[in-house]
């Protein structure tokens, strides 16, 4: 994303629709900047490396979350 971190990328999404579901991937621990996306209204946050199971099992929780 040239010019545009996930942050920011987040808050254009939140924006544009207040009810987008967004999972961010990082390799950073669920603390500072992460915590702050996830308050900005990230659904969720899964770390990287991730397996492909785990970041499956957390799509279908943020899909089921509102069902």
């Amino acid at each position: 994303m040239p010019g545009m971190g996930g942050h920011k990328c987040l808050k254009e999404l939140v924006q544009i629709d207040p009810e987008v579901k967004v999972i961010i991937a990082t390799g950073y621990a669920a603390t500072g900047k992460v915590k702050e996306t996830l308050e900005s209204g990230a659904s969720a946050f899964v770390g990287k490396p991730y397996r492909l199971a785990e970041i499956l099992k957390k799509i279908r929780e943020v899909l089921d979350k509102d069902s």
